[in-house]
C-alpha cells in the first residue's frame, strides 16, 4: 500500500473511532442538536424590536374627558400596559430613575382650552438608556398625538397602521439618561456583564470535569472539606480576576469615550460580588452535570448564548413575550445588566439596585444547593 493509502487509512480509522465515541455520547449529541433549535426559536419567535408591555406614567393636571381620551388612544395601540398615575414630576422621575417606567406623559392643566384654541402642547419624558426602545416608544406616542381627535371613538389600530399627519397636538419629547440616544452608551454600560459571564462560565465549567478525567475527583471528595467548601474554594481565585475585568470594562469607556459611571464604584463593587459568585456557580453546575470536557464546553455555550440573548444585555427584554421574558430572569446576567445600567447611566445608589442584588444572591444560593445535590451521591 502506498504512503497516501496508509495515511488515508489511518485517518479514517481514527475518525471511525471518534465517531463511535461521539455516537454513544448522548449528552453531547443532545447539546449539539438542542442549541440550534433553541436559537432558531429565540430569533424566529421570541425576539422582536417592536415594543410590548411598555410601562409608562401619566401626570394629568387637567383631569378632563379630553385628557382621558388621549390616554385611551395610547392604550389602543396595544403596546402599553395600563399607566401608573402620579401627582407630581418628582414621583414620575423617581419611577423613571428606578426603571419602573419607560415614558412619562405630562398633560397640562389648560389642555382642553389650548386644544380648542390652537395646538395644545403635551410633554413626554422618555428613558433613553435603551436607544432602540426609546426611539420606538417616542415614535408611537408622536404618531398617536398626530392623529388625536377627542370626538373619534378610540379604535384598535396599531401605531404602525396610522398615517402620520400634522395634528392638533404638539408632543414635546425629552430623553433622559441618554439624551442623544447613543447606541455606544447602551452597549458599553452592560459590557462588564457580558465579559464576566463569558469569563466565569468558561473558567469554571471544566473544573470538576478535569478532576474526574484525571482520576482525582474521588480523592478530592475524600478530603475533610465539605462539597460546599470545595465549591467555594474553587470559586474564590476567580473572584479577584473578575473584579479586574469589571474595572477594565467600566474605566476603559471612560478613558476612551468619556463614558464614566454616574454612580459610585462602591455600589458597583457590592453588586458585582453576588453576580460573579452566581455566574461562577453556573460554571461549576455545568461541570457537575458533564461527564467529559466536550460536554462541559457545549453545555457552557448553551448557557452563555441564552444569557446574552434573554438577559436584555443585547436586546430589550421588555419586548419579549410573556414566558420568554420570565425565563430570562433565571440567568444572573439579567439582574446584573439591570443594576449596571442603573448605576452607570442613572447614578443609582445601593437602595435602587437592592432588588437585582437580592435576586443574584437568591440565584447563587439555589445553585449551591443544586451543586451540593449533584455531588452528594459520590460521597456515600
Amino acid at each position: 500500500m502506498s504512503r497516501a493509502g496508509v495515511f488515508l487509512s489511518n485517518v479514517l480509522a481514527v475518525a471511525y473511532k471518534e465517531a463511535s465515541i461521539l455516537r454513544h455520547d448522548k449528552a453531547l449529541l443532545a447539546a449539539i442538536l438542542i442549541q440550534p433549535v433553541m436559537m432558531f426559536l429565540l430569533f424566529g419567535m421570541a425576539l422582536s424590536n417592536k415594543p410590548a408591555n411598555v410601562p409608562w406614567v401619566v401626570l394629568d393636571w387637567n383631569g378632563g374627558a379630553t385628557a382621558r381620551r388621549l390616554v385611551e388612544d395610547v392604550m389602543a395601540t396595544g403596546y402599553f400596559v395600563p399607566p401608573q398615575r402620579v401627582t407630581s414630576y418628582d414621583q414620575g422621575r423617581a419611577l423613571l430613575q428606578r426603571g419602573r417606567a419607560v415614558a412619562m406623559l405630562v398633560i397640562p392643566k389648560d389642555f382642553r382650552r389650548e386644544f380648542e384654541r390652537s395646538r395644545a402642547q403635551v410633554q413626554v419624558l422618555v428613558d433613553g438608556s435603551d436607544p432602540m426602545q426609546a426611539a420606538r416608544v417616542g415614535g408611537y406616542l408622536t404618531q398617536v398625538a398626530s392623529q388625536f381627535d377627542p370626538e373619534r371613538q378610540p379604535d384598535q389600530r396599531t401605531a404602525q397602521d396610522r398615517v402620520r399627519t400634522d395634528g392638533p397636538l404638539d408632543l414635546r419629547q425629552r430623553f433622559w439618561f441618554n439624551a442623544t440616544l447613543d447606541d455606544r452608551e447602551f452597549f458599553l454600560a452592560a459590557l462588564a456583564g457580558m465579559l464576566l459571564t463569558n469569563l466565569c462560565l468558561s473558567a469554571t465549567s471544566l473544573g470538576l470535569v478535569a478532576e474526574r478525567e484525571s482520576g482525582t475527583y474521588e480523592q478530592m471528595l475524600a478530603t475533610p472539606a465539605t462539597p460546599i467548601e470545595i465549591v467555594l474554594g474553587k470559586l474564590l481565585p476567580y473572584v479577584g480576576v473578575s473584579y479586574v475585568v469589571m474595572l477594565f470594562a467600566t474605566t476603559a469607556p471612560g478613558v476612551v469615550f468619556g463614558l464614566w459611571p454616574e454612580g459610585s464604584f462602591v455600589t458597583l463593587f457590592v453588586v458585582t460580588l453576588p453576580f460573579v459568585l452566581a455566574s461562577l456557580s453556573v460554571g461549576v453546575f455545568v461541570s457537575a452535570l458533564a461527564r467529559t470536557s466536550a460536554q462541559a464546553v457545549f453545555i457552557s455555550v448553551f448557557f452563555i448564548m441564552p444569557s446574552f440573548v434573554l438577559s436584555g444585555a443585547m436586546f430589550p427584554y421588555q419586548f419579549m413575550p410573556d414566558g420568554v421574558r420570565q425565563i430570562g430572569g433565571l440567568f444572573p446576567l439579567r439582574w446584573y445588566q439591570i443594576a449596571l445600567r442603573r448605576i452607570v447611566e442613572r447614578g443609582a445608589d445601593l437602595s435602587e439596585v437592592a432588588v437585582p442584588t437580592l435576586a443574584l444572591c437568591a440565584i447563587f444560593a439555589a445553585l449551591l444547593v443544586a451543586i451540593r445535590l449533584l455531588m452528594k451521591p459520590r460521597l456515600s
